[in-house]
C-alpha cells in the first residue's frame, strides 16, 4: 500500500430489502454508493450540500440526505430509496397522488420528495398544509410551485387518518382479550 491509498472499510447494509456488503472507502458519501456501486440511480444528486433534497433516502426509518452522510455511517443500517416504494404497474399510493395531482414535471425533486413525504406521514399528524409545506420546505422544487405536492400529501393524509380511524373503531370485547 503506498503513502497515498486509502485503506478499505467493510460496509454492510441493507438496501430495499437486499442485503449489501462491499469494501468502500471512508469518504464514499452514500449517494455515490447507492448511485455509482448499486445502480440505484432513483436517488438524485443535485446540489451536494444538503439543501436541495433530492438525495433524501430514508435510513432506519429516517429521512436524511445521501449526498451529506458518509456511505460507511449507514453500517448496519437499513436503507430505503425511492425505487422501494413502489413499480411503473403498481405505484404506491404516495406516487399515486403525486400523479394524479400533478405533483411532479420533471421529475428531478421527486425522489426527494417522496422520501421526505413517506417520513413525514408515519411521523407527523400533517393537519394543515402550513404543516405539509413544512415538510416540503426541505425539498427544493423548481417546476410545480407545490401546490401539486401539498394537494397529493393532503390526499395521502386523509386515506390514512381514514385508515387510523377505521382501525381504532373496533371494538375488541373481553373475549378478544389475551
Amino acid at each position: 500500500m503506498s503513502d497515498t491509498e486509502i485503506p478499505l472499510k467493510p460496509l454492510w447494509v441493507l438496501v430495499n430489502g437486499k442485503v449489501h456488503e462491499d469494501d468502500v472507502e471512508p469518504r464514499l458519501l452514500l449517494s455515490d454508493y447507492l448511485r455509482h456501486t448499486l445502480g440505484l440511480t432513483g436517488t438524485h444528486v443535485g446540489c451536494e450540500h444538503g439543501v436541495c433534497g433530492a438525495c433524501t433516502v430514508m435510513v432506519d426509518g429516517d429521512s436524511v440526505r445521501s449526498c451529506l452522510m458518509l456511505a460507511i455511517r449507514a453500517n448496519g443500517c437499513e436503507v430505503r430509496t425511492v425505487e422501494s416504494m413502489g413499480t411503473i404497474d403498481a405505484l404506491s399510493p404516495l406516487q399515486e397522488a403525486f400523479r394524479e395531482h400533478h405533483g411532479l414535471q420533471c421529475g428531478f425533486c421527486t425522489p426527494g420528495m417522496l422520501a421526505s413525504c413517506a417520513d413525514a406521514l408515519q411521523k407527523y399528524p400533517l393537519d394543515s398544509d402550513e404543516e405539509i409545506r413544512d415538510v416540503l420546505s426541505g425539498n427544493l422544487c423548481r417546476c410545480t410551485g407545490y401546490q401539486g405536492i401539498v394537494e397529493a400529501v393532503r390526499v395521502c393524509v386523509t386515506g390514512r387518518n381514514a385508515l387510523r380511524d377505521a382501525a381504532g373503531s373496533q371494538k375488541i370485547s373481553k373475549d378478544d382479550t389475551p
